[in-house]
């Protein structure tokens, strides 16, 4: 089976790679690509590839990604993936469609598959019709902000709620999220990305590594040259300061 994963999230991409392969070995990835513009020059320079099944993610870093489905009138089957869970998702089951929320799970992935293998195996039409994509265009709703995310802990998968998150943070090129009790978790998201799915008034963006909840924000000193820093609760691991760039917007967004 030759696979397109259309993904802007790169852990995200490289997780799904490695539950297809463990899924089957066999299962030969054609290319991870970030953006819409990206896969449409893939497609372009690429006119012999075949890709059986496409994994698609709604949010791309350009554009929306039903637009790809549009700009290359796709008739390829294709199964969603999506970090909203609060809007109406029936449409993606529509016309034999599938969907994954993220972070994506194995069996969730396993089922998937097999639903797209069986209606294959069916000869039914898996392409995605004009009249089901404007559906789901319709049903999308991406101003809905998270209120949970899924954490690992060995084989351990739960959920934290986003009221009990202090803050995120980027460190030795992976995003950690730590809750109020001072405990850290890996997360399967870009600080960039998160910034999507958090409320901008409760998650703000205080620099390159950070995104504080207010919360957290337990005193903000003023320093030389209009830095500002804050001392966070929990601890950070290092001391936290205000980009200058951001300085007026966190003030701001402080006084809301």
């Amino acid at each position: 089976m030759n696979v397109l994963i259309v993904e802007d999230e790169e852990l995200t991409a490289q997780r799904l790679v490695k539950l297809l392969h463990d899924y089957d070995p066999a299962v030969r990835v054609l290319a991870q690509l970030p953006s819409v513009a990206k896969s449409v020059d893939w497609f372009e320079n690429h006119a012999e590839a075949e890709p059986d099944l496409i994994f698609l993610d709604i949010h791309l870093e350009d554009d929306l990604g039903f637009n790809l489905i549009d700009r290359l009138n796709l008739t390829t089957p294709i199964i969603f993936t999506t970090a909203y869970d609060e809007y109406t998702l029936q449409a993606f089951k529509a016309n034999s469609i599938d969907y994954l929320l993220k972070p994506i799970d194995a069996d969730e992935l396993a089922r998937a598959i097999d639903k797209f293998k069986t209606l294959r195996h069916s000869r039914l039409e898996l392409s995605v019709n004009s009249d089901v994509l404007a559906q789901m265009k319709a049903n999308y709703r991406p101003n809905t902000y998270r209120d949970r995310f899924m954490v690992t802990v060995g084989p351990r998968l739960f959920s934290v709620q986003t009221g009990d998150i202090a803050y995120f943070f980027f460190e030795n090129k992976a995003t950690f999220l730590t809750t109020q009790q001072g405990q850290n978790y890996v997360i399967d998201y870009s600080l960039d990305k998160l910034g999507q799915l958090l409320d901008p008034n409760q998650f703000f963006r205080i620099n390159r590594s950070f995104l504080v909840a207010l919360p957290a924000i337990q005193s903000v000193y003023t320093y030389s040259g209009s830095k500002l820093k804050l001392e966070l609760l929990p601890e950070a691991r290092q001391e936290v300061f205000v980009s200058i760039d951001r300085v007026t917007a966190f003030k701001e967004w402080l006084g809301r």
